[in-house]
């Protein structure tokens, strides 16, 4: 196998008006955070992302179990179900001092996922594996034997990609599942993966229960795979945890706004036109002015010429200013 791997996908118009609207609602949300911190809020939202990710996962703990059994409160339940929460609870804990570019950090957050779970914790399975539903086959992994050079393609090019942090997360997590690295535990560790890409990227993603959603799409979530695996393109299912992400964060921000109960709306509704590939240049600038032209090229899907094009215009129209090098600089997006 070569040595370098590009996950198949498309960078269709829906992607891209997702990810700045993402990106317009990841903004106004940690805005809001800085002046109104709420560890209560914070800690809730993380325990219903454990939940609904190990409820996927057939566990049958409800929320107030799982919120007991993270409490140290007695809660009577199937021996295994509680391991899990406190298992999970354990690595969503130390979850920020991992690499997501390490394939060492994932096999260790396995570890702690796993550990008196299954003989294969934190190691890439040794077996063949394949996902169910009932009875009916989804989706065999790849062959045992391809796993940890798949693994170790897969990791190079997260790492080396210049697509937006959203885009690469949401491939990743497909690619993850399609190749079922290991014996168990190969849902909630993908998903927690993400949630690493995307906190690595802003903060907001440590304590925003995608998982939520998607439990309560578990049915779709399971469609949309299948149709991706068909197609042999994680396009589909890209715009499809790109909208769970983006209904999280309008979820999140109708409850800031709840709290406090201010006209002011924190959240925003870009809609499916978000305008000109300028506009576009500007949102996402002003989202993370650390983008590239190769970065903003690849999400917007147009050339890296035609972008810079359109950088060099807005810088002559007093739009945009560049702050530091070429490398290791950032760009300013001026207010109209």
């Amino acid at each position: 196998m070569s040595d370098e791997y590009t996950p198949p996908f498309q960078v269709t118009e829906l992607i891209t008006n997702l990810t700045i609207e993402i990106g317009q609602y990841v903004g106004s949300i940690t805005a809001f955070e800085k002046i109104h911190p709420n560890p209560v809020l914070r800690r809730e939202n993380r325990i219903r992302s454990i939940h609904s990710s190990l409820a996927i996962e057939q566990n049958t703990l409800t929320l107030e179990q799982v919120t007991d059994v993270i409490d140290g409160k007695r809660v009577l339940g199937p021996p295994q179900d509680i391991r899990e929460v406190k298992s999970a609870y354990e690595v969503y804990d130390v979850a920020a001092s991992f690499d997501p570019y390490s394939v060492k950090d994932l096999l260790h957050a396995h570890r702690i996922m796993m550990n008196g779970l299954v003989k294969e914790a934190g190691v890439f399975r040794s077996g063949n594996v394949g996902v169910y539903a009932g009875t009916q086959l989804i989706h065999a992994g790849t062959p045992a034997k391809y796993v940890p050079e798949l693994m170790e393609q897969l990791f190079t090019w997260l790492k080396k990609s210049k697509y937006h942090p959203l885009i690469k997360s949401c491939v990743f997590h497909y690619e993850f599942e399609f190749i079922h690295p290991f014996a168990d535990g190969n849902g909630r560790t993908g998903r927690l993966w993400q949630s690493l890409i995307l906190q690595k990227w802003q903060p907001v993603f440590a304590w925003l229960p995608i998982e939520t959603l998607v439990h309560e799409n578990q049915e779709e979530y399971y469609r949309v795979l299948q149709l991706a695996d068909n197609a042999g393109d994680s396009t589909i299912f890209v715009e499809f945890l790109l909208r769970m992400i983006r209904d999280a964060l309008k979820e999140m921000s109708e409850t800031q706004n709840d709290r406090q109960n201010v006209g002011t709306n924190v959240g925003v509704n870009v809609g499916t036109n978000v305008g000109t590939n300028e506009e576009k240049i500007l949102l996402l600038l002003k989202q993370d002015g650390t983008l590239t032209a190769k970065m903003l090229a690849g999400t917007l899907g147009i050339t890296q010429r035609q972008v810079e094009r359109m950088i060099a215009k807005l810088k002559s129209e007093g739009l945009l200013v560049r702050h530091g090098a070429s490398k290791n600089g950032l760009w300013e997006v001026i207010d109209r």
